[in-house]
């Protein structure tokens, strides 16, 4: 096997030829630009990917022959058919998004001129565009920052053909150039009428983690390591204590002996808003008023703050076709949540709902499937038998069996191992070990078995312990099931059995901490404090980013249009601003050119010098000349003497044209002073003029050459 890939990689970057380091540069530009679509695709399409770049830096630094046009194609209908198999479909964004990959990916194999060069830095620019579909946060934006950058730079690059000039100079430009445009930019975001919601498409997609539509023992735990946010909150007022933070998501009544799941019924379908409340709403005490920013969910639901009602005001205020209160309390919406989602909102101090629960509808939460957990429907019979509790009603069954948790040792605990068939039996009578979800499922079919109708409810409790900039941030890993009991002339209650085994979770947001990796375990090591304050920054920027950014709507542009004195603002004003705006972009455009036209590159500066040198010595210096032929004219005039200066001119010449060379770059002042202090001593050489020809009259043969 050939190692001369490994050898010419180890002469280092600079000595590579320009064709070579420019393809590398362009590879390198694609994989960054490509890199965040691979975490959505199947490992198949990644590997499929990383092995058609490498097989191009392989060709660039072995110097072997690209694939001809046949084996491309043959790639590409081998690409669109595993597309097919996996999506169903080469229709759909989905398809698309991958072939347009697939498309990038493939153009590096054949690189070989400018043409191709701009036809991939276009291709690039559409996959910038797509990584907005999967997420629109800080972190995406300033990593398609930096593939923009780059995708100019290798533009700048195919656009600089004179010498080998350095891909810093390229880069420069590039962001002189972005720099440049930033201006008509930040004019568009604030002033061309906003198209909402931008980039919430639909999709089919189930790759966002966080609360589902089901549960089972051990689901919630898998989410305790998950540090990534489910959504921040910010209260008009001082912020109510962590024991109340509960933000209501998925209610679970139906259960099939091994999980949880929804109500099936559908929304409505009614437009945004539902009037009024549902009929067992009951509401009463003062409202609290905050502000929610929830992150994209794969669920049909918002979780607000249990006890909200309508109305809501979202921002922005298309982004959802449908919103509904309904019965069990749900915020049901359509579609899914896709993209950050602000929302403004109150929660009432005292609600209550389900007093005039139907008794059809009471008597389906109380059945249990059979021949499931016999022990556990035996002990809940007999603890039925017991004094006091024959007759009871719901909420002093369910202070008995709090007591129970309480007394009988059970275990807080996200691993507690995988449960069989009958786990409420293994959980509640043997191993007693288990997180949230365990407590809510156990204790709402002991319910069931007491004659009591009892459902489970999902969502998050508590925030993390300090807000930033005002905002309490709620995380994946706060994601908790508590159960609710219907009690008569009360309605619905809520009851939590995590908070009769772990208070501290409930009452201080004490989340059990999950062993550390490697790095996090290193970082904790060296300062506790740094990873998380690290972390608090970014979250910081990244609101902020959330706040002003996405979530800057039309409603906002009127706004600033007032604030610059516009009347009841529309959207004419909008556009008349835009296009006065453009007006003066145009203007300032025309200006720069205009100046721009009169100031002289260096190259034009030094040329101007050496013209003046020479006319001192009366040797003529023509603009369409090089520096060899100048040289020659100065041998011609001057004879032998004005050999120094000669040589002067020629190391110009390389400076200019030879395989350093910068064509943008400043000739040294150290290049310049010799070539003064030659000319003044050719002043004061005798003039012997040659007999030879001017060199317009020389054969190609008597070229000036540099000696060796």
């Amino acid at each position: 096997m050939s190692t001369r890939p490994w050898t010419a990689a180890a002469t280092g970057w600079s000595r590579l030829p320009r064709d070579a380091r420019d393809a590398l540069f362009l590879v390198a530009v694609s994989a960054w630009t490509i890199a965040p679509h691979l975490a959505h695709r199947p490992a198949w399409f990644g590997l499929g990917v990383a092995a058609l770049l490498a097989w191009r830096v392989h060709l660039t630094l072995a110097r072997r022959p690209r694939p001809g046009r046949w084996t491309v194609v043959g790639l590409l209908v081998l690409s669109a058919a595993a597309t097919a198999w996996h999506e169903g479909t080469l229709l759909g964004r989905e398809a698309g998004v991958s072939l347009l990959v697939v498309l990038m990916a493939l153009k590096t194999l054949e690189l070989r001129a400018r043409r191709d060069a701009v036809v991939l830095f276009f291709l690039g620019f559409f996959v910038v565009l797509t990584h907005f579909f999967d997420a629109q946060g800080l972190g995406t934006a300033l990593a398609m920052a930096v593939a923009v950058w780059g995708l100019l730079t290798a533009l700048v690059q195919a656009h600089m053909p004179v010498g080998r000039p350095p891909l810093r100079q390229a880069a420069a430009v590039a962001l002189r150039a972005a720099a440049l445009g930033t201006p008509v930019m930040v004019a568009l975001f604030l002033f061309f009428p906003r198209l909402d919601p931008l980039w919430a498409l639909p999709d089919r997609s189930s790759a966002r983690t966080g609360l589902s539509g089901t549960l089972q023992m051990g689901s919630v735990a898998e989410l305790a390591a998950d540090e990534s946010i489910a959504l921040r909150v910010r209260f008009d007022g001082p912020a109510p204590p962590p024991s109340a933070l509960y933000f209501r998501g998925p209610v679970l009544p139906w259960f099939d002996g091994r999980t949880w799941t929804r109500d099936p019924t559908p929304a409505t379908g009614l437009p945004n808003w539902t009037p009024g409340l549902p009929a067992d709403l009951e509401l009463s005490g003062t409202a609290r008023r905050y502000e929610m920013t929830v992150e994209p969910s794969r669920l049909p639901l918002l979780p607000l703050l249990e006890g909200t009602a309508p109305p809501l005001e979202l921002t922005p205020p298309d982004a959802l076709q449908t919103v509904e209160l309904r019965s069990d309390l749900q915020w049901q919406v359509s579609p899914p949540v896709a993209s950050v989602l602000q929302v403004r909102a109150q929660a009432w101090e005292r609600w209550g709902h389900g007093t005039r629960a139907g008794a059809y509808a009471l008597r389906d939460l109380v059945d249990l499937p059979a021949g499931f957990n016999p022990r556990t429907m035996a002990w809940a019979a007999e603890l039925r038998r017991q004094p006091g509790l024959v007759d009871a009603d719901a909420r002093t069954l369910a202070n008995a069996v709090l007591a129970h948790v309480r007394s009988a040792g059970f275990t807080y605990t996200f691993s507690p191992g995988t449960y069989g068939r009958d786990a409420v039996d293994e959980f509640w009578l043997d191993r007693r070990a288990g997180f949230c979800e365990h407590f809510a499922s156990a204790f709402v079919v002991v319910m069931r078995a007491l004659d009591v109708p009892a459902r489970i409810v999902t969502g998050y409790q508590g925030a993390d312990p300090a807000p930033v900039d005002g905002w309490w941030v709620v995380r994946q890993r706060q994601a908790h099931a508590w159960a609710e009991i219907w009690q008569p002339g009360e309605g619905w209650v809520r009851v939590d059995p995590t908070a009769a085994v772990a208070p501290d979770r409930i009452e201080r947001s004490r989340n059990l901490t999950p062993p550390r990796g490697l790095v996090g375990q290193a970082f904790a090591n060296v300062n506790p404090e740094l990873l998380l304050t690290l972390r608090r920054t970014w979250e910081r920027l990244d609101q902020r980013w959330n706040q002003w950014v996405l979530g800057y709507s039309r409603a906002q542009q009127f706004s600033l249009l007032e604030r610059l004195g516009v009347q009841t603002p529309g959207l004419m004003d909008l556009a008349r601003a835009l296009l006065g705006l453009m007006a003066a972009a145009a203007l300032a455009g025309l200006a720069w050119a205009a100046w721009h036209r009169r100031r002289r590159t260096p190259w034009q500066r030094t040329q101007a010098a050496v013209a003046r040198g020479l006319q001192r010595l009366g040797v003529p210096c023509p603009p369409h000349e090089g520096p060899r032929a100048w040289g020659q004219r100065v041998r011609q005039a001057l004879g032998p003497g004005a050999e120094p200066l000669v040589q002067a001119l020629l190391e110009l010449e390389r400076l200019r044209y030879g395989r350093q060379a910068d064509a943008g770059a400043r000739v040294p002042p150290q290049w310049h002073r010799r070539f003064r202090h030659q000319v003044e001593a050719a002043r004061r050489l005798p003039r012997t003029p040659s007999p030879s020809p001017s060199p317009s009259a020389q054969t190609p043969g008597a070229a000036l050459r540099s000696p060796p």
